[in-house]
């Protein structure tokens, strides 16, 4: 449709604000189509600074470190998106962003290859002890033995959450030879030869290697704690790449020092800084066995760009068509192009009444609906107009003042 090369709003005066160093996909994808007014920032802002920054700003992209309240999403009256340029979407008050109309998206798929590849190497790293043998050569000791080091075909691998990640490690792990086994609290198809346990209980003492791929839910804080850590397998080894409260790392250290769990690898940390550089400090450093990384499971290169291109091509198409396949606070419509018409997007209240009252303002003044669409959530209703060009001013002024309006845009 060549006139969507046009929107209702001139695409210089479109801010978009991308945050944290996010992948210079992002930007291009917006700049392509004309979208000059894009900034990208190498790290994450103040509440405060966030605040004053977001008051004209319509698109907005962050990863993991910026998180947006009610508060900062209530100084942000233009804002129409938000993409999550990472797996989860946990850093984003999303009732709050439902509330005031934000759509929210991620890349939920984009970098689970990178994280499962890493559970795959720390796994070997752990197993043949590695970690001591590097340390003592950089100390100057050689230490050339076998005791204690292992191959991991044949042993037993348990996975704590089969969702994106941890279905692929369980293929991963296969093809290296090992069983796997796998608790989740939603029944899960294996994949493979993997073999779903009915209690995280049953896997905890089974396996020689646990992996948790678990969101960072009240539910799943500490969810390996001191009472269950005593279930593990001796001499088991323990891998967090999910969410960094889902460990008591107080405990786990008891454990390790006692030789109970023979080695660890942490990539996650309930409290992470904000900016690369000294200062960093967790109760596992200093500890033989332990692979501690800077949240780098998913910083790949390769990621990296699929997640900027996924969630860019996300706020893209939303921006430009209020497609909202993938958001997590407006109901989820993708609509075919209805010819010689402008579309408007409404978002409102989920009250009973709405769409009459659209319908009612639009037939009184004559306007044409050539294609309508509605869906709501709990919270709000999502509709979607394709009127005729000659009268869509005339229909958004109208829908602006309809009782239980959010936002209102004119797309094109």
């Amino acid at each position: 449709m060549a006139e969507n090369n046009l929107t209702s709003f001139p695409k210089e005066k479109i801010n978009i604000l991308f945050l944290e160093n996010i992948n210079r996909a992002a930007a291009t994808r917006f700049k392509e189509a004309g979208y000059n007014s894009v900034t990208m920032l190498p790290a994450s802002l103040s509440a405060e600074e966030l605040k004053k920054q977001l008051k004209n700003i319509h698109i907005l992209g962050i990863r993991s470190k910026t998180h947006l309240t009610r508060e900062i999403l209530e100084s942000a009256p233009k804002l129409q998106a938000v993409g999550c340029f990472c797996i989860g979407t946990n850093q984003v008050d999303l009732r709050a962003a439902m509330e005031f109309g934000v759509s929210v998206f991620n890349a939920p798929y984009s970098n689970t290859r990178s994280v499962a590849e890493l559970v795959i190497a720390s796994s070997i790293m752990l197993i043949r002890r590695i970690p001591d043998k590097n340390k003592a050569l950089h100390d100057g000791v050689w230490m050339k033995e076998s005791k204690g080091s292992h191959e991991v075909r044949g042993k037993t691998l348990g996975i704590i959450g089969y969702g994106n990640i941890g279905s692929q490690v369980s293929v991963l792990a296969e093809g290296m030879g090992m069983k796997v086994i796998f608790y989740d609290i939603e029944t899960k198809m294996p994949l493979g030869n993997a073999i779903a346990k009915k209690t995280m209980k049953e896997v905890l003492a089974e396996a020689d290697i646990v992996t948790l791929h678990v969101p960072g839910l009240p539910s799943t804080e500490n969810l390996i704690n001191k009472n269950n850590l005593k279930y593990f397998k001796k001499g088991a080894i323990l891998i967090n790449y999910a969410r960094g409260n889902v460990v008591d790392l107080p405990a786990l250290r008891k454990e390790l020092e006692a030789g109970n769990i023979s080695g660890a690898a942490v990539d996650v940390f309930p409290e992470e800084p904000e900016k690369n550089g000294p200062d960093f400090s967790s109760v596992l450093c200093g500890l033989p066995n332990v692979l501690l990384t800077p949240h780098v499971g998913g910083s790949t290169e390769e990621a990296q760009q699929s997640i900027g291109e996924d969630v860019s091509n996300k706020l893209f198409n939303y921006l430009e068509m209020g497609v909202t396949t993938g958001s997590h606070t407006v109901p989820a419509l993708s609509l075919p192009l209805h010819p010689n018409t402008h579309r408007i997007l409404h978002i409102h209240k989920n009250v009973p009444g709405v769409l009459s009252a659209i319908n009612s303002e639009l037939s009184k003044h004559q306007i044409n609906i050539a294609g309508q669409y509605l869906k709501t959530n709990d919270a709000i209703g999502y509709v979607v107009l394709d009127v005729e060009k000659r009268i869509s001013r005339e229909a958004l002024r109208l829908l602006k003042e309809v009782p239980g309006t959010i936002k209102v845009r004119l797309v094109f």
